[in-house]
């Protein structure tokens, strides 16, 4: 009796502690989660390796301006398309004029000191290179306002809240709209510094709108499946809590510089963590209620529980948490991080699923079961086990009476009883018809583009950045706020501009000047600078700058300037875009493989066999396939995209692989289980109808999730969420469901070679 009271309390204890250990997590990591978006870094250029072109171009270029600039640029022209009046013109003109006096913080214009006396700006002027210019255009339709941001300022942060680049942006625009609101002239506030302000704006929604959607989507899966107005908030709270753990890691690591994270890895983290750990609590939850069926102790049947589920879990997360590392294998810092990023937030899951969401359930009493109500599940006698198991499965083929067949007595499932009934009576003919299904819609993958897209192309709603680029491009002509930037050996300097001029996509090539240009577009004056025996050419493109048309005429300017002189960099925006999807296309020939050998391994070990590994992985890369080329006629001709960067089917693959392969882990683990004490048959159709239900609603919450990821109006992540959901849910009801089973039907106890299964029948063993 003493010691029942102290292992009584030991356990209290335990809980205890364990539950005021999330707490704190939820309270510390709550303040993180919303202070990630201060740690972010959303610059291309900051991905690319030091190896890269574009980057030893912009350390070679960077010598010949005094400071680097990121262009916002404002473009004014007539409300009617009329001709702008020279009170018009003065008006833009004094516009630019008053810029350098716009407050950055309440007050500032007010304020004294500044950038340049080493205080916190506290004015528009205070982190420009230059005075703004105004350039009228040639056509005599509008002016275009350059405001020139001082690039190693526009990253920072005013008060440790927003960077410095997107408040000058939203001052601008505030600027623009008091000032020629109702005076027939329309204007946009566009360039580099635009573009940037607007996908920054495009991420924000990642802290609010897409967990919101998110967790709104996962309680209405899991009221549906659980029909208790308790269990899905038990859940919830697991996954939020789990989230807060990752974001405190995730933003200790990139505030300190150990890893960097943009946009794209928060969104995607925040909806890996809570499919992850709401698909996790599934399989717990499953396998506790099925215990409490078995036992009267609420305790013995969650550590039975917690005993069977933590192999599966264990290897799915490690599965996952493997095949994402091998993003630190890229070239790219944002691909590279990612690895790790979502890495921490897998383990996030993992660690509350098996030691948060157990405390709320034993929280519930040792004698009550009302977690559950009102479908609670009760314990079923021994002797009464017989009458209340429900349906049976025919395990016997159409044909013949198979040696390792027998009938078997499951507990009712409903429609996953007729399922693996259904395959049973015909494995072959379900797998060859799915497998063949699977390869057509996987013969479609050549047609996917992911070349690459510009930045006016990755936004999916009407945006000031964009609409402003179209008028810029049609009234300046050749105009670019990034100039591509070709650094040439000084005696070479006749021969790379004639090469570049002869180059389709060219508009024109200009040296720097000891007189450089105020203004984009315009003239040069002086004699060239030479620095090093070098000199700088900014060469403009007919393309805007941030277009894949301009990223096609760098790279057929590289191979001009090259053949004629080999030692010329080409850098520059659209130079930096062209080296982050050659990188990307490497990342994906390279990290593939490796993702496919490092899980077929696991895979091996985990299921003790080679067969059904090498059997488990080909039936997740067709499924992929069959996911990317559904994805290519979507996008193609229904959604109309204009292509897709390199990394979405690299980040597809690694998602789906690892995160596909894990239903038919779940359904494996399970399947060798039974097979230890009824044979491979009948254990692999036991197991389908018993984790059918369980395994269909995991990945169904996790499909919606991923689509949630669908609400950032942004193209990458748009097309991340629907192969991810699409493949998801292919993995789910098809591969998992229909191919894996009927294979492993059909295949029997072979399936399980070179293993001990593999050589004998069923062994008897009693229940733990």
């Amino acid at each position: 009796m003493l010691s029942n009271r102290w292992s009584g309390a030991l356990r209290g204890l335990l809980i205890l502690a364990v539950l005021g250990v999330w707490l704190a997590v939820g309270a510390l990591g709550g303040q993180a989660q919303g202070q990630l978006s201060s740690v972010q870094t959303n610059d291309a250029a900051a991905f690319l390796p030091s190896s890269a072109e574009s980057t030893q171009a912009a350390d070679a270029a960077r010598e010949f301006v005094d400071s680097e600039s990121l262009p916002a640029l404002v473009v004014v022209r007539p409300a009617d398309g009329s001709d702008l009046t020279g009170e018009q013109l003065a008006a833009v003109e004094d516009f630019a004029a008053g810029i350098g006096d716009l407050p950055l913080v309440e007050g500032g214009a007010e304020g004294e000191g500044g950038a340049a006396s080493g205080s916190e700006p506290r004015t528009v002027g205070d982190v420009l290179t230059a005075d703004p210019v105004t350039v009228p255009s040639e056509d005599g339709r509008a002016a275009l306002v350059v405001v020139s941001l001082d690039a190693a300022l526009s990253s920072e942060l005013i008060g440790d809240e927003e960077r410095i680049n997107n408040v000058v942006v939203a001052a601008l625009r505030d600027a623009v709209a008091d000032t020629f609101d109702g005076s027939g002239l329309e204007a946009w506030v566009t360039g580099p510094a635009g573009f940037v302000a607007d996908l920054v704006n495009a991420f924000g929604g990642i802290d609010t709108v897409l967990l919101l959607v998110a967790l709104a989507a996962v309680l209405v899966i899991l009221a549906v499946v659980y029909r208790s107005p308790i269990l899905p908030f038990v859940v919830i709270l697991t996954a939020v809590l789990a989230l807060s753990l990752a974001g405190l890691v995730v933003y200790h690591l990139a505030d300190s510089g150990v890893l960097t994270l943009n946009g794209q890895s928060q969104g995607i983290l925040s909806i890996l963590v809570v499919g992850a750990a709401v698909d996790y609590s599934l399989l717990v939850v499953a396998r506790y209620r099925e215990e409490l069926r078995h036992v009267r102790s609420t305790y013995t049947a969650l550590r039975r529980a917690i005993r069977a589920s933590i192999e599966p879990i264990a290897a799915s997360a490690g599965t996952v948490i493997a095949g994402l590392l091998c993003l630190l294998l890229s070239d790219l810092a944002s691909n590279r991080s990612l690895g790790p990023v979502a890495a921490i937030g897998i383990v996030s899951a993992f660690l509350a699923a098996l030691t948060l969401l157990p405390v709320f359930l034993v929280l519930a009493g040792q004698r009550s079961r009302g977690i559950f109500w009102p479908q609670v599940p009760r314990f079923v006698e021994p002797e009464a086990d017989a009458a209340e198991t429900g349906p049976t499965i025919d395990l016997t083929g159409p044909e013949t009476a198979r040696a390792d067949a027998a009938r078997v007595d499951v507990e009712g499932h409903g429609v996953w009883s007729k399922v693996a009934s259904f395959v049973g009576r015909h494995d072959r003919p379900v797998w060859i018809v799915t497998a063949v299904v699977l390869a057509g819609c996987a013969a479609f993958v050549p047609t996917l583009d992911a070349e690459g897209t510009g930045d006016s192309e990755v936004f999916l709603t009407q945006v000031d950045s964009v609409d402003g680029e179209a008028v810029l491009a049609e009234h300046f002509e050749g105009v670019s706020a990034q100039p591509v930037v070709v650094v040439v050996p000084e005696g070479d300097v006749d021969a790379v501009t004639q090469a570049a001029e002869s180059t389709p996509g060219i508009a024109a090539v200009t040296a720097v000047t000891e007189g450089a240009p105020a203004a984009p577009g315009a003239p040069s004056q002086g004699p060239p600078v030479v620095i090093d025996g070098a000199v700088r050419l900014d060469v403009s493109t007919e393309a805007p700058s941030d277009s894949q048309d301009a990223v096609v005429a760098v790279a057929d300017l590289r191979e001009a300037v090259h053949e004629v002189s080999p030692e010329t960099l080409v850098g520059g925006a659209a130079a930096e875009r062209l080296d982050t999807q050659e990188a990307g296309t490497r990342d994906l020939q390279v990290i593939v493989p490796v993702v496919l050998v490092v899980i077929l391994l696991i895979l091996m070990l985990l299921l003790r066999s080679v067969l059904a590994a090498v059997l488990l992985m080909g039936a997740n890369v067709l499924s992929f396939g069959a996911a990317l080329g559904v994805a290519a006629l979507v996008f193609e001709h229904v959604l109309d995209f204009p292509g897709a960067d390199p990394a979405v089917p690299l980040y597809a693959f690694c998602f789906l692989v690892a995160l596909g392969v894990d239903y038919s882990i779940f359904l494996m683990t399970r399947v060798r289980e039974e097979s230890a004490v009824i044979g491979t048959r009948p254990g692999v159709l036991k197991a389908l109808a018993v984790t059918g239900s369980v395994i269909t609603s995991a990945g169904v919450v996790l499909a919606a999730t991923f689509a949630a990821l669908g609400v950032i109006p942004l193209l990458f992540l748009a097309q991340i969420a629907f192969i991810v959901a699409f493949g998801v849910l292919l993995d789910t009801l098809v591969v998992r469901s229909l191919l894996v089973p009927a294979l492993v039907h059909d295949i029997g106890r072979r399936v399980w070679w070179p293993g001990a299964l593999s050589r004998g029948g069923p062994r008897p063993t009693a229940r733990a």
